[in-house]
């Protein structure tokens, strides 16, 4: 590990100094013939870049750097592969840098990482570094072409992984671009964050799947695939009963989308008995998002004819 003095002593250092460290460092993670050292050098990359933009630009600027830690990234040894992405997601932190880093080989790679996971690690690292990428709306579609989209949705559906809180977030992320929603929901994405939401893996999880839910549900396809989904309102509504706050906010904002979209979604959700209450509730105990959520729905459901719903069950009169 790089020595605990190596930061301070950063902070003092000139450009041309830390250049040089640079220079160095990629020139024993590259030629080294002990594993020992290579390793020693990509630590210290991955320190000196992790706070500094200045140094990110420093190292990005180095002839050969990025096609180095490309090929580094590459390595049969986890570590000196989990240090070489380290440093790639460094490196991506720095807005100017994100669209030169999502060339195609690097998606390609990425996506190679995501589709085996043979390393929880770089499982975690090469999804984070995905979802960074993304977070430049020019990458989105490179993501989509590449095929990232499918392998995220792949993932997420199959045997639950110590990467899927990335994973999911770098789905989040890409189904911002509307062409990569419909992909998504051509993958089965609708299906599959279902089943997550409904597992019992966490709640954590939950809470990110309602959240792409909710993003997948801005476009028609997604919204029409959920319209679709058995029992979507109930399976909403249960949400609302659990613990946790995001999927709340996540499954009241689902709601609002399909109470706009569909009168039947108003009914089904009007013939469950502790709809009001569950809604009443959240107006009331909610975060801010959810309070707003909530009044949103409550105002959707005054506005609608409700004895052509309850049979004339005046249900909201005690409000």
């Amino acid at each position: 590990m790089p020595s605990p003095t190596l930061k301070p002593v950063l902070q003092t250092m000139s450009s041309a100094r830390v250049r040089e460290m640079i220079r160095q460092c990629l020139s024993e993670a590259q030629s080294s013939d002990f594993h020992e050292a290579e390793q020693k050098a990509l630590q210290t990359l991955v320190s000196i870049t992790k706070v500094s933009p200045l140094n990110r630009n420093l190292l990005a600027l180095t002839e050969g750097a990025i096609p180095a830690l490309l090929t580094l990234s590459k390595s049969s040894s986890d570590i000196i592969q989990i240090l070489s992405l380290s440093i790639l997601f460094n490196l991506s932190l720095n807005p100017d840098l994100k669209q030169s880093l999502a060339d195609i080989e690097t998606i390609h790679h990425l996506n190679s990482i995501i589709a085996t996971l043979n390393s929880e690690e770089s499982g975690r690292v090469a999804s984070s570094l995905v979802c960074s990428l993304a977070m430049l709306d020019k990458n989105k579609a490179k993501f989509g072409v590449a095929g990232t989209i499918q392998l995220l949705v792949k993932a997420i559906a199959g045997p639950r992984c110590p990467a899927a809180h990335h994973l999911l977030s770098s789905l989040a992320e890409l189904v911002r671009f509307h062409g990569n929603c419909t992909l998504a929901v051509r993958e089965g994405a609708v299906q599959a964050l279902i089943q997550v939401v409904e597992s019992t893996d966490g709640e954590d999880l939950a809470g990110i799947s309602l959240l792409v839910l909710a993003l997948l549900a801005r476009f028609d396809e997604g919204l029409n695939a959920l319209r679709k989904t058995d029992q979507i309102v109930s399976k909403m509504v249960d949400v609302l009963k659990g613990r946790c706050m995001l999927s709340k906010e996540g499954a009241a904002e689902i709601l609002l989308l399909l109470f706009e979209e569909s009168e039947g979604c108003v009914r089904d959700a009007l013939r469950l008995p502790d709809f009001s209450t569950l809604i009443a509730d959240l107006s009331v105990r909610g975060s801010a998002r959810a309070r707003e959520k909530a009044a949103l729905l409550l105002k959707k459901i005054m506005d609608a004819d409700l004895d052509s719903y309850v049979d004339g069950n005046p249900m909201f009169s005690q409000w």
